[in-house]
């Protein structure tokens, strides 16, 4: 195959995100894989923000210069951090980096963990997009899925979400255990009725390594019902104005989350904070970097040698295809064809044959200029993905 090739002025026109991580939660929930801890006691938000802020650091003489267009505060949950350790974040990070003067910064929030005054107090520190995590508007369902809020918080949340932000994002789950087509349907009716400008609305799935994989919960939507559902999320939620541009994403016009858009093309990311994970196009390749993922050995690590790195690699010339079909075939819209070429730096010839086979087979429209799914291939998409391996 084609070596991969980059010009620094390739390079240039790649935008560059930036990933923070939080790693503490009130407590973890059952189906939850991601890397979350319960926050111990007495924790100094500024030393885990000092600690972030050094790591960061590492990234320094790799980006060409290139200014961040998006910053995601992840987790864990972001929203027990104080409004000036929030503050310290992305100030640091700035200076650093140097943030677009339309950066979009997004800090994922709890229900049950902040306010109006909070929210108003991440408004000043630079946030301007929140993503709220209510999984659900019913107290049983709530109950089963381990969260700390209630539906009345989540709403209130969402309600103080959009008199301070304006545009924020409502995190919902369907395919619960004992949940009805009519549940659902009153879920989405009340999200849309908050005013959310954007929804990640997904299945439940059993996750290895969880709470629910261990002891999985009783009443599980069948696969036809788990159907049903999604045709039904899908249709209502367009015919209350939103877009579905991504598989679990659902946007009003002009609110399409950037970030994400930048994962799923292909884009590069810098990351801090445990566990996190980064991508960053060099002339060399493109390469990945992982972080240490428990705190306490993050926290060692970046006091011994400056950096919580753990993990370097070049993604193999052999596994960029998949990669990047990977992320854009996850898009409604799908991408240009010339995409392809300015995110892995190989000629669109490496993919032809099974680009002009997914197209034949009805997987992918028949338009040799977009790399687009068909309704066919968004219902068979691990297929479709796996096409590129």
């Amino acid at each position: 195959m084609t070596v991969p090739n980059f010009t620094e002025e390739a390079i240039q026109k790649i935008p560059l995100a930036l990933y923070l991580h939080w790693p503490w939660c009130v407590r973890k929930c059952p189906y939850c894989d991601f890397n979350s801890h319960a926050i111990p006691q007495g924790l100094n938000d500024e030393a885990y923000v000092d600690l972030v802020l050094r790591d960061l650091n590492h990234w320094m003489g790799r980006t060409e210069g290139r200014p961040i267009s998006s910053v995601f505060i992840g987790g864990g949950t972001p929203s027990l951090m104080c409004g000036q350790a929030v503050d310290k974040l992305l100030s640091g990070a700035n200076q650093l980096f140097g943030f677009t003067s339309d950066c979009e910064i997004t800090l994922e929030a709890n229900p049950g963990t902040t306010d109006e005054s909070r929210f108003k107090a991440f408004k000043a520190a630079g946030v301007n997009r929140v993503s709220v995590g209510v999984q659900s508007f019913m107290n049983e369902k709530l109950q089963v899925l381990g969260r700390i809020h209630s539906s009345d918080e989540a709403k209130r949340a969402a309600q103080h979400a959009g008199e301070v932000f304006g545009n924020f994002n409502l995190d919902l789950m369907f395919a619960l255990p004992g949940e009805t087509l009519d549940e659902v349907a009153t879920e989405v009716e009340t999200a849309v009725g908050l005013g959310a400008t954007h929804l990640s609305f997904y299945q439940l799935t059993i996750e290895p390594g969880t709470a629910f994989a261990k002891r999985i919960p009783t009443g599980l939507p069948d696969d036809d019902t788990c159907a049903d559902m999604s045709d039904l999320v899908i249709q209502r939620l367009s015919s209350a104005g939103f877009d579905h541009y991504e598989v679990s994403g659902y946007a009003k016009p002009g609110y399409r989350c950037r970030h994400n858009l930048n994962y799923w093309q292909f884009g590069d990311y810098l990351a801090a904070g445990a566990g996190a994970h980064g991508k960053l196009t060099t002339p060399d390749g493109i390469l990945r970097e992982v972080r240490e993922m428990s705190p306490r050995r993050y926290a060692e690590k970046v006091n011994g040698v400056g950096h919580a790195c753990i993990e370097t690699t070049v993604i193999e010339k052999d596994g960029l295809p998949f990669e990047f079909m990977l992320n854009v075939l996850r898009l409604t819209e799908g991408v240009p064809a010339t995409l392809f070429e300015t995110r892995t730096g190989l000629p669109l010839s490496v993919v032809e044959s099974q680009l002009t086979d997914l197209r034949t087979r009805g997987l992918l429209v028949p338009d040799e200029t977009h790399i687009k799914p068909t309704p066919q291939g968004r219902a068979f998409l691990s297929d479709l993905q796996e096409a590129f391996l």
